[in-house]
């Protein structure tokens, strides 16, 4: 299993994350590379859960010769992925390739750049859109966006997530491929329910709030906004 935990977090090591993250880094690489490389990034994530976080349970086969038993992941059907518009929509995609029946709810957030960092570093946060299914006690709630900074943007949208569930689910992951240790911090403090998985830890965050290393703006590299 190639999850560890990192006190704060639980980081994703596997070797082609860690491998697609530093093309998604590279300045050099442009939309259409980026934006395959986020869906490939949520693909093997997916796949990182499901073989870290996900139980199995044993089944009879009828194989063309003879029966025997085999293994299938128990679940599968009962996961949320909700997608933080707009830069998670192609790491979402990549998720969809390791959970294809999951439902899907969008949350349409950003925050607040031209008021800057508070003195506790967090932004205000506009809400523009949420569309979310039903949530129930057995569902795997997975909420992803690529860029964890501040922590602001990830707070807002776990409130309408927790608040528009009746139920508590059986797990809430926080999915994303660069963090910041500020906003882990925060996030985790605010919901300590919440497992926080990520392929990255970054140094720290610039005095506009931007991840450093980090890879730039996810959106804008994505979608050629720049």
């Amino acid at each position: 299993m190639a999850i560890e935990d990192r006190d704060n977090a639980y980081l994703i090591t596997h070797a082609l994350a860690k491998d697609t993250l530093s093309r998604l880094r590279d300045v050099e690489t442009e939309q259409v590379a980026f934006r395959k490389g986020l869906v490939k990034l949520g693909r093997i994530c997916g796949y990182e859960i499901i073989d870290g976080a996900m139980e199995t349970e044993y089944v009879s086969v009828q194989t063309p010769l003879t029966e025997t038993t085999g293994e299938r992941v128990k679940g599968l059907d009962d996961v949320v992925i909700v997608n933080v518009l707009r830069a998670a929509t192609p790491f979402v995609e990549g998720l969809l390739k390791a959970f294809p029946r999951a439902k899907q709810g969008v949350i349409s957030a950003g925050r607040d750049e031209s008021t800057g960092m508070d003195e506790e570093g967090s932004f205000p946060i506009s809400i523009d859109y949420v569309k979310l299914p039903e949530i129930t006690e057995d569902d795997t709630v997975i909420v992803a966006d690529p860029m964890l900074a501040t922590g602001s943007t990830m707070c807002t949208v776990l409130e309408h997530v927790l608040e528009s569930a009746d139920v508590e689910p059986a797990d809430l992951f926080v999915l994303s491929a660069v963090s910041a240790p500020d906003g882990l911090l925060r996030v985790g403090e605010a919901f300590p329910e919440a497992d926080l998985l990520t392929v990255a830890i970054d140094d720290h965050l610039d005095d506009d709030g931007y991840i450093i290393p980090g890879l730039g703006d996810a959106g804008d590299r994505a979608f050629r906004t720049t």
